[in-house]
């Protein structure tokens, strides 16, 4: 993951400083293509590794795998090269001369805006209901399981099959998202999510490869725009994906970790799959029903570029919180002591 993150940012600013801004391309009104420009791309790409829809794809796909058994590192990387790849298309369908297309790309009530807008968001609603319904259902078993604890019914190995086996329902829904089966099967779920390319850093970074393309650049000084775009964001999605995984790999050393770590993050992670659907799946209703006023209209108009900002945050606090608790209440020691040994 290292190396690819560092192979795009080599390739992107190599070219860009190299070949691209010592030739001056002017672009017009918008002056010349030089480092200014690429970094825009790459703060971009950076932006946009915190949208809501990421956080809560990656976090919830991290806990399925490690709940499988599995130690999902690369979720993150995967996700965030899936969702680029939509980027790196379009523009690179304007490097090959497709001019047409930048005009749609441009026009925000565009047939190609729409219809991969509708596809793209829907799918990011249906895929974050399931996996929260599946992490909720999860959630109600843990809670079972602690309760049990308490009244001392479990002993360690026992506690072990019961978080391993959650029940009839949690195996349906396991089924029913049974193509992310490894991190790298996110990937076609990434570029899925990558249709709905209506987000102003996307829409930001085609309208740049738009104008570009105008002007008959060479294909590499447009295509350096996508690069460092996913340059930008694979490094933070991954980076994202990495922590969680740590985090998540603390609380599955013991069970007693497992039941606090869960019963604090699932929830949030429960949270937050289901309030961005909702997000999402308004904001499809009140497009299509041309809703503009009352509180579905306010619920649609929620910009998910600001949302996720508000979930890093969250997380970021849930777990500093429990970490707390965890030490100064001495959580460990004093359930550890209601679980009998054998």
């Amino acid at each position: 993951m290292a190396g690819f993150i560092l192979l795009l940012n080599v390739a992107g600013w190599g070219v860009l400083t190299l070949f691209v801004a010592p030739r001056q391309y002017e672009l017009g009104a918008t002056g010349v293509f030089g480092i200014g420009l690429g970094v825009t791309a790459f703060v971009l790409g950076m932006r946009h590794a915190f949208d809501a829809d990421h956080i809560a794809a990656i976090d919830n796909t991290t806990r399925k795998l490690m709940a499988d058994g599995q130690r999902p590192l690369s979720v993150g990387f995967w996700f965030s090269l899936g969702h680029s790849t939509i980027v790196f298309v379009l523009c690179l369908l304007l490097s090959l001369g497709v001019r047409a297309l930048a005009g749609a790309v441009e026009d925000d009530s565009s047939a190609l805006h729409e219809a991969t807008g509708l596809i793209g968001t829907s799918v990011s609603a249906v895929f974050l209901y399931l996996i929260g319904i599946m992490n909720l259902v999860v959630l109600v078993g843990i809670v079972k399981v602690f309760r049990r604890m308490r009244r001392g019914e479990f002993d360690e190995a026992a506690l072990e099959r019961q978080l391993d086996n959650r029940g009839f329902m949690n195996r349906v829904l396991r089924g029913a998202t049974k193509a992310v089966r490894k991190p790298w099967h996110i990937y076609p779920i990434g570029v899925l999510f990558g249709l709905g390319f209506d987000t102003a850093t996307e829409i930001s970074l085609l309208v740049l490869a738009g104008g570009a393309a105008a002007f008959s650049l060479p294909w590499y000084a447009i295509l350096v725009l996508p690069v460092l775009f996913a340059a930008g964001m694979t490094l933070f999605d991954t980076a994202d994906g990495c922590f969680m995984n740590f985090a998540y790999g603390w609380a599955f050393a013991k069970p007693v970790r497992k039941i606090y770590y869960n019963l604090t993050v699932t929830a949030l992670s429960v949270a937050v799959a289901l309030l961005i659907g909702t997000i999402e799946l308004i904001s499809i209703l009140t497009e299509r029903l041309g809703i503009t006023t009352g509180p579905l209209a306010a619920i649609g108009a929620l910009s998910l570029d600001y949302v996720g900002y508000a979930v890093v945050a969250l997380f970021v606090l849930t777990w500093l919180l429990a970490l707390l608790v965890w030490r100064f209440a001495r959580i460990e020691e004093r359930w550890s002591a209601r679980i009998p040994v054998k």
